[in-house]
């Protein structure tokens, strides 16, 4: 292990880390992403370099099946041969320098694809994996990293698919990496120390609450006080991390739900509101179109047209 990332990673003479969705490209604060691509596509044009850089509110599963990488992971510098996985939380400075003709997969996601719905193991998973950055060295013959790879692959291939445009395989598959993460992954990191750490299992502590209550919209004082926090505790933690406010998240989420009913469910929108948790359907007309620039009905006609 090195004592510091190789400079050429770490861009020395940088003012700031940038943050990026994907690398290279500008990052939207809440924004929602499921991506996978092939190592090279993207760092082939670069010349096999991702330099030091952040995702803010973004999870990233490095997978490298053959070939070799230096990577820095904050204050961690390695040279490691696949395969092997890296975990890159939200907020964790990495970069990476390939060799050239390295094979390997680039998994990025927002949380909300592993805690939406019905799916409370998924989000404990999630939480496990992503609670700390890691590099997780496997061997060849090994079962797990067997697993791992056939499932990164097939999720590419379902990715790259004409008619995957919200295909349901993905984020199964998706959650399926997550969840085999989970149990291969040591705990190499004492999480205890470490601020950053703690406020990412905070924050997805938070958005697990807001799947189980955010149709009965608890305010943000019953989300802080089952987290043992004040509100502009929260409110920090849910900008430090996902580069949101509090009840912005809560109310992305709430606007997702509703945007998947008026297209999926053929009710009227006043029981709509109802089941969203809006007394006032007026009120909730009001909400949707503050957050989507559209009235419930016009949402809805212009999707159902399309």
């Amino acid at each position: 292990m090195q004592n510091k990332p190789p400079s050429s990673i770490v861009s020395p003479g940088s003012s700031s880390i940038p943050a990026f969705a994907l690398y290279g490209e500008k990052a939207v604060p809440g924004q929602e992403l499921l991506h996978i691509e092939d190592v090279q596509s993207r760092s082939s044009i670069y010349q096999w370099e991702i330099s030091a850089h952040v995702h803010q509110g973004l999870y990233q599963v490095l997978w490298v099946q053959s070939g070799s990488v230096e990577l820095a992971l904050d204050d961690v510098a390695r040279s490691l041969t696949g395969p092997l996985v890296v975990v890159v939380p939200p907020g964790v400075v990495h970069g990476f320098r390939f060799a050239p003709g390295t094979d390997g997969l680039v998994l990025t996601l927002s949380a909300r694809f592993m805690v939406e719905g019905d799916f409370q193991s998924v989000g404990e998973a999630f939480r496990t994996v992503f609670e700390s950055p890691a590099v997780i060295a496997l061997q060849e013959d090994n079962l797990a990293a067997t697993r791992l790879g056939a499932l990164l692959r097939n999720l590419a291939d379902e990715f790259n698919l004409p008619s995957s445009a919200g295909s349901p395989v993905i984020v199964w598959l998706a959650r399926s990496v997550v969840w085999h993460l989970a149990q291969i992954k040591p705990a190499i990191v004492d999480a205890v120390g470490s601020k950053a750490v703690r406020n990412r299992a905070l924050f997805t502590r938070f958005t697990l609450l807001i799947e189980k209550h955010f149709l009965e919209h608890w305010s943000l004082d019953q989300y802080a006080q089952r987290m043992g926090m004040s509100t502009q505790r929260l409110n920090r933690l849910a900008r430090e991390v996902n580069g949101l406010s509090a009840l912005e998240v809560v109310h992305e989420r709430l606007t997702r739900e509703a945007c998947r009913r008026l297209i999926y469910v053929a009710a009227p929108v006043a029981n709509l509101s109802s089941e969203l948790g809006f007394e006032d359907p007026a009120y909730f007309s009001r909400f949707f179109k503050k957050r989507t620039g559209k009235t419930p009905l016009k949402f809805r006609s212009e999707r159902h047209s399309t």
